[in-house]
């Protein structure tokens, strides 16, 4: 089952894509598509720990990650008016400018958990067969 929605101007990016999970019940499913632009943003860099807040308007030129109504993992590229691309790990607090379109592909074989990994410090994915719930 594919989903398709659209956000706008003053929704939160991460927080609206959750709620849209949980609203729908979604078990597990894909970001195939995410355009649209946002006037600020906050990203966790590849330490795993720092996070950036980016103000100015920003182009979302990929959206990537998986969604369930348990856990949404994210990931982020935006281009600035300079055409100068960052990215990373997306957080609360990334701001719709004028609109931001998401096409989700819900898998239906499997459902998305999470489990502490004492390794990484961070709740991580677990996928699980659908027929096991």
């Amino acid at each position: 089952m594919s989903h398709a929605f659209r956000l706008h101007r003053g929704d939160d990016l991460l927080e609206s894509i959750r709620a849209y999970a949980a609203a729908h019940h979604i078990g597990a499913a894909a970001v195939i598509s995410g355009v649209g632009c946002v006037t600020q943003a906050v990203i966790r860099d590849a330490s795993g720990v720092a996070t950036h807040t980016l103000s100015g308007r920003r182009e979302i030129v990929s959206l990537t990650g998986t969604v369930s109504e348990s856990r949404c993992h994210l990931h982020i590229a935006l281009c600035d008016e300079q055409m100068k691309t960052l990215g990373g790990h997306l957080c609360p607090g990334t701001i719709v400018n004028t609109t931001c379109e998401i096409v989700l592909l819900e898998l239906e074989d499997v459902i998305f958990s999470k489990s502490f990994d004492e390794e990484t410090g961070y709740n991580e994915l677990v996928i699980l067969p659908k027929e096991n719930l």
